[in-house]
């Protein structure tokens, strides 16, 4: 069974992190171990009890951003990440004080972001040696 919920278990949120970005795109640790879990949000999936992606939202003002976003390979194509991002976008409209979700989705990851109702914005951009694009969501629609 799918568990989505907010957690504290940041150590688990770290291991899917290195797990995706770090050892899998090979990010520098110092990119992605970024300092500021602290003062975040984190959305963990777990099935069947064990960690497979998980999510960081950072707040400022009106807008929320969602990153880190990631799904163990193998678990991948099977909706978690879509439910992970249900999740994430779900505790955000709960909040009336955001007005909007931002995040810089890799761009081979476009359309699934699109699919969850979030538009392309800006020119696309190198982070951590991968291209990306800016997408933004209205939380009020």
């Amino acid at each position: 069974m799918l568990d989505l919920r907010l957690t504290d278990d940041i150590a688990a949120c770290h291991a899917l992190r290195r797990a995706v970005f770090i050892d899998e795109q090979n990010v520098d640790a110092a990119l992605e171990l970024d300092g500021r879990d602290g003062d975040a949000l984190h959305v963990l999936a777990r099935l069947d009890g064990v960690p497979v992606g998980c999510a960081r939202i950072l707040i400022a003002g009106e807008t929320a951003k969602i990153g880190r976003v990631c799904v163990l390979h193998a678990h991948r194509g099977t909706g978690i990440g879509r439910a992970l991002m249900r999740a994430a976008v779900e505790e955000l409209r709960a909040r009336p004080e955001l007005r909007c979700a931002k995040l810089g989705a890799q761009t081979h990851a476009l359309g699934f972001y699109a699919a969850l109702g979030f538009v392309a914005t800006g020119p696309e951009y190198l982070e951590a040696g991968i291209a990306h694009r800016d997408m933004m969501l209205d939380l009020s629609a």
